[in-house]
């Protein structure tokens, strides 16, 4: 995989979904499935996307005791997506677990990411509900080190931390960015983000673009916007 823009498909529906993919006219643009659509059409919307020819980016964020973990990503294997993720936070141990749960009969499997601190968490809010009193970009290249160290492929983290996180687990472990505006955009709940282009510069392999692109009246052009944007 290379550079890209994921679009998050955060629909509640799969006509929905559907739908918004069909304007696409062929094109696959690589998606992400979150919580809201998974929990509403469950397991079949990611087989039925997947059938259609797009890359997806599970993003369950699975939190849990090691051994649940392992056994939900030995489940999610089998839906043939092409990355998924996990806390940081849940320790070295359960990303080992997660790890070997998501390896496949034939040796392969998804690409597994974890979440380091969500772009909606700021430094007060991480001192204050998480009592977590260390800089944020500390904490973060902290949970950085620990998901290399159990032999993930990278992790999500703000476009802000991208470079850094590159400084200090090298070029190839993967930075995958939401919190990604066009400079015109509302920044809604996000709290750390940038452009496609500054994100480009700062080093992310991945972008991952929602409301900017999902709620845009023309959906492809801004979808090709980012990917000027970010990519060129």
């Amino acid at each position: 995989m290379g550079k890209d823009v994921i679009i998050a498909c955060d629909f509640s529906s799969k006509e929905e979904v559907l739908g918004f993919l069909d304007r696409f006219e062929g094109r696959k643009p690589f998606v992400k499935i979150g919580m809201e659509l998974f929990y509403a059409e469950g397991p079949q919307i990611v087989r039925e996307i997947k059938e259609r020819g797009h890359k997806i980016f599970l993003d369950l964020k699975l939190h849990d005791i090691p051994n649940t973990v392992k056994k939900a990503m030995r489940v999610l294997s089998r839906l043939d997506v092409d990355m998924v993720n996990l806390h940081a936070a849940g320790t070295t141990v359960m990303m080992k677990e997660a790890l070997e749960g998501l390896k496949r009969e034939d040796g392969t499997r998804p690409l597994l990411i974890a979440v380091t601190q969500l772009t909606s968490t700021d430094q007060e809010a991480m001192e204050k509900d998480l009592l977590i009193e260390k800089p944020i970009d500390e904490v973060v290249m902290h949970y950085a080190k620990t998901a290399k160290e159990a032999g993930l492929d990278g992790v999500v983290c703000s476009p802000l931390e991208a470079g850094k996180v590159h400084d200090v687990c090298g070029s190839s472990f993967l930075t995958v960015t939401p919190g990604v505006r066009f400079a015109e955009s509302d920044h809604g709940d996000q709290k750390r983000v940038m452009t496609p282009a500054e994100a480009n510069r700062i080093g992310s392999d991945y972008i991952v673009m929602g409301r900017p692109i999902t709620s845009a009246e023309d959906p492809v052009a801004a979808y090709e916007r980012a990917l000027k944007e970010f990519c060129e």
